[in-house]
């Protein structure tokens, strides 16, 4: 597998070390929830590194953000480990260090669970859990080798609290439970290494996924009635990275999807 870093420019010879500055890595994204995520660290004044496994998507979103000073990329499956090395060494060049990581990227589909095949199982655990791993392995390596601890916000799904019965979704929500099983262990590991590891827990948001499909229809299922947009769940990331006092949390950000009904 090939992996596609940002095309060299004047300035990435001139990397911004500047240790007021954040630094973060927002895998999964050249669209949707993630690309929204990196446009609010960006105007927040943060560096970010966009990842993803379309380099021309990822071009596209970096162009359309703007702040290419602030910008870079890399192209490459989460689930390879030099995907998540190369992050990581894109971040130090360009950027003098590492914050925030968000582990954003992951696929998400609904198949009733006796239609499962053994393949389709294996794709959601590689692209979902495994790739989460791997990425944030590379990224705590680096975290500690700066000795200044560091944030990992991990997504998830409320589907893990709250299953529902017209949505059969048992692989990616099995996958997915581990993302939040990982991030409690990994809470209490690194804690004394100053790293704080949290989770953002989705509800039905309108992203690229819903494209085609009438996802207003799920507004019933939230207290608030309505569905996510892709802002609520970065403002949820930013929070979660800022909160110095905050680890091992799994913020919900549903519209009261899992506590009750409307």
């Amino acid at each position: 597998m090939t992996v596609t870093t940002t095309p060299a420019t004047p300035t990435d010879t001139n990397p911004d070390t500047n240790p007021d500055t954040t630094t973060a890595l927002v895998t999964g994204s050249s669209s949707g929830i993630g690309l929204e995520i990196a446009r609010a660290f960006l105007a927040t004044g943060a560096n970010v590194v966009l990842g993803g496994r379309d380099p021309d998507r990822l071009a596209k979103a970096a162009a359309d953000l703007g702040h290419p000073e602030r910008t870079a990329w890399v192209a490459g499956s989460i689930a390879e480990p030099q995907t998540g090395a190369s992050l990581v060494r894109t971040a130090l060049d360009r950027f003098g260090g590492i914050d925030v990581l968000v582990n954003n990227a992951g696929t998400f589909a609904s198949t009733p669970f006796t239609d499962v095949t053994e393949e389709e199982l294996d794709g959601f655990l590689t692209g979902n859990l495994k790739g989460t791993y791997l990425t944030t392995q590379a990224v705590v390596r680096a975290l500690r080798a700066q000795g200044r601890g560091g944030s990992i916000v991990n997504i998830g799904t409320v589907l893990v609290d709250h299953a529902l019965a017209g949505f059969p979704a048992s692989a990616p929500v099995v996958s997915k439970a581990g993302v939040h099983a990982l991030t409690t262990s990994l809470a209490a590991e690194l804690a004394t290494d100053g790293i704080r590891v949290n989770l953002v827990s989705p509800g039905i948001v309108r992203t690229p996924l819903h494209a085609g499909s009438d996802v207003d229809a799920f507004s019933g299922l939230a207290l608030l009635n309505r569905v996510g947009e892709v802002r609520d769940i970065a403002q949820a990331v930013l929070y979660l990275a800022g909160a110095t006092f905050v680890t091992g949390h799994a913020l919900r950000v549903d519209g009261g999807h899992v506590i009750g009904r409307a």
